[in-house]
């Protein structure tokens, strides 16, 4: 029986993975309603598994229960982009003033390096996302506060689907490119106030954009 329980359960990872990715890459649109039987058979799997991602995904709040009992990818609306956009702002502030504490020589290079690939890259938008996401995440890991990276991650996820409005002109990633500079001069220097302020500020300016975005598609 235990073969049989492990294989059901990685066989529900993966199409929890692979259900997440396709939300947050946009292959299924928000408001787009899931069918069960058609994403088992696109999986080539039962309907077990697709039930138990769902439902994990559900929890995640990547789908939504309708009073109906069908399942859709959420369409978060101006206001609530708005909120988690400033969830995340207070989070990145808080462990970039916490990396500016405890950043070492190695950890330093480490962003240095992050931030000449940003700019090596910013003339291309998925790359210079890719990279940008990065230096994030070596100021998280820095930080080392594992409630706040919990956190992080899990506004992160909701966001990803919207991060495609932050930097889709050139302006907007030369702008982003010029905050991260600041970002890491802050944190390199140890200066945990400027490095709290400047990443707060970072986000809330890919908030705004987003939000322009959004509403111009609306």
């Amino acid at each position: 029986m235990a073969p049989k329980t492990h294989t059901r359960m990685s066989g529900a990872h993966l199409v929890y993975l692979e259900l997440k990715r396709r939300i947050l890459d946009l292959e299924l649109a928000p408001g787009e309603r899931l069918f069960e039987p058609a994403l088992s058979a696109d999986l080539k799997v039962s309907r077990t598994p697709v039930r138990e991602a769902v439902r994990r995904l559900i929890a995640e709040n990547l789908l939504e229960q309708q009073p109906t009992g069908g399942v859709v990818v959420p369409d978060r609306g101006e206001h609530e982009v708005a909120e988690l956009y400033d969830v995340r702002a207070s989070l990145e502030a808080l462990m970039a003033a916490t990396a500016a504490r405890r950043v070492t020589d190695t950890d330093q290079a480490q962003l240095r390096s992050l931030i000449e690939r940003n700019a090596a890259l910013v003339g291309f938008a998925d790359d210079a996302m890719s990279t940008g996401k990065a230096i994030h995440t070596e100021i998280a890991r820095i930080a080392d506060n594992g409630w706040a990276l919990r956190l992080h991650e899990q506004v992160s996820n909701q966001l990803q689907r919207y991060r495609m409005y932050t930097n889709h002109t050139q302006r907007r990633r030369d702008e982003a490119l010029a905050e991260h500079q600041e970002l890491v001069d802050a944190v390199v220097a140890g200066d945990a106030e400027r490095a709290s302020r400047l990443a707060f500020a970072h986000v809330t300016h890919a908030r705004d954009e987003a939000i322009r975005a959004i509403s111009a598609r609306d």
